[in-house]
């Protein structure tokens, strides 16, 4: 590999570590599988791209798009907890109608770019973003309110008699999640250049194979170290599908791309089965 193709592996696996800190939130701490991550992902690269044509400058436009994404997750949150819908279902719903919102906030066009000269420069931006996400996602899980967002996720019935309101705590764990989802794919849209309706499909995937990835390298009951796992395993699972890509012997194209994390998923979860069988 190139070094522009090291440093492109690096800014991506920095961009969807942010993702998989959304996603760990929702799958790790809530136990709550949301899939509304691929449409909260697009709609933050949506807000940003259709803010920045509009003359808001980039920095408001990556809070815009933060806070539109949060609204999926109080929208999936709010057909869960007073829709009495599942939470699989209520996300894939959520996400569903997130498609034709994305067409509307884009002007019913598939893709934009941003205009020139606007975009991610400096690889410092993203890593001092990287740290933020860390460092308080890790302080706010740490705080009395982290805590019974944990309480929520482990045990909600333990949490009702405590008297924690699960659903109050559901929502907001859900906005914080997507928040964060989408702030990955406003990222994402400044690194790219351009917005495209397609690119939030396979994220949830994506975040989950860097959440496994970075439990096997840094596995640990630290909160702080579990948060930090994400985003290194973020990192590794880009350079590893890169480096996968340019092997010449395996045949791979960029459009193998899900094929290669597929498997990767599938070597993870199929050895820890095989290990855990050993012990037992």
């Amino acid at each position: 590999m190139s070094c522009l193709e090291i440093l492109t592996s690096l800014e991506l696996g920095l961009i969807y570590g942010i993702v998989a800190t959304g996603i760990y939130f929702a799958f790790q701490v809530l136990d709550f599988p949301d899939l509304t991550c691929d449409g909260s992902f697009m709609v933050g690269s949506a807000v940003i791209v259709s803010s920045i044509q509009n003359g808001i400058s980039p920095s408001i436009a990556l809070i815009l798009a933060t806070c539109a994404s949060g609204l999926c997750g109080l929208t999936t949150g709010v057909l869960y907890a007073y829709g009495r819908i599942s939470n699989l279902l209520s996300g894939i719903l959520t996400a569903f109608m997130l498609y034709s919102i994305n067409l509307r906030i884009m002007g019913n066009t598939p893709n934009l770019s941003l205009p020139q000269g606007i975009g991610i420069q400096n690889i410092d931006i993203l890593i001092i973003m990287a740290i933020i996400v860390w460092s308080m996602s890790s302080y706010i899980l740490t705080t009395d309110f982290g805590l019974a967002l944990r309480s929520v996720g482990t045990n909600p019935r333990l949490a009702n008699i405590y008297g924690i309101s699960t659903n109050k705590y559901i929502i907001i764990g859900l906005m914080i999640s997507n928040a964060l989802i989408g702030m990955g794919g406003a990222l994402f849209c400044l690194q790219q250049g351009f917005s495209d309706i397609s690119q939030g499909i396979g994220t949830v995937v994506v975040g989950l194979a860097a959440i496994i990835i970075g439990k096997k390298i840094l596995f640990s009951k630290s909160l702080w170290l579990n948060i930090l796992s994400c985003i290194i395993g973020s990192i590794v699972y880009r350079f590893v599908v890169a480096i996968g890509l340019h092997s010449s012997g395996i045949g791979l194209k960029a459009s193998d791309m899900n094929i290669l994390t597929g498997l990767i998923l599938i070597a993870l979860m199929f050895f820890s089965e095989r290990k855990l069988l050993c012990y037992r």
